[in-house]
């Protein structure tokens, strides 16, 4: 499971160095980004919305939100629900969800050693005052 990670700070201070985080725009606004790729993930290990929910410190009203907004922009949806009953619901994700779950995380990666590589250039260039070996930390 991936974890993100706050801005880099030494005590109070930002450490300079090249950021920048990827997410998919659709028709409705974001459509695919770093939380909603972990609350996928979080769906898959629990399959239930709630309990991923929870697991991430989010209203259940607003993973709901999430996925239904996946759900609706995507071909076909990310995320399968079952209603609730005796036994009760749950929720498991698709193929095409499992799909864009790989899509997201590799095009991360590219755009992780783009930035690494351009970071280099700038400090190559000597472009960042007093910071002559700053390393890439991303969101």
């Amino acid at each position: 499971m991936h974890k993100q990670t706050k801005p880099v700070r030494a005590g109070k201070k930002l450490v300079p160095g090249l950021r920048g985080r990827v997410w998919i725009d659709g028709t409705d606004g974001t459509f695919l980004g770093y939380g909603r790729v972990v609350l996928l993930e979080r769906i898959r290990e629990y399959g239930s919305i709630t309990r991923a929910a929870k697991s991430m410190e989010m209203s259940y009203r607003r993973a709901w939100d999430l996925v239904d907004s996946m759900n609706r922009q995507a071909k076909r949806p990310f995320v399968a629900l079952a209603t609730g009953g005796k036994g009760g619901g749950g929720a498991r994700v698709t193929e095409d969800g499992e799909r864009a779950i790989q899509l997201f995380w590799n095009s991360r990666r590219i755009f992780e050693a783009f930035l690494k590589q351009e970071q280099g250039k700038l400090n190559a260039k000597a472009m960042l005052a007093k910071s002559s070996n700053v390393t890439i930390r991303p969101f």
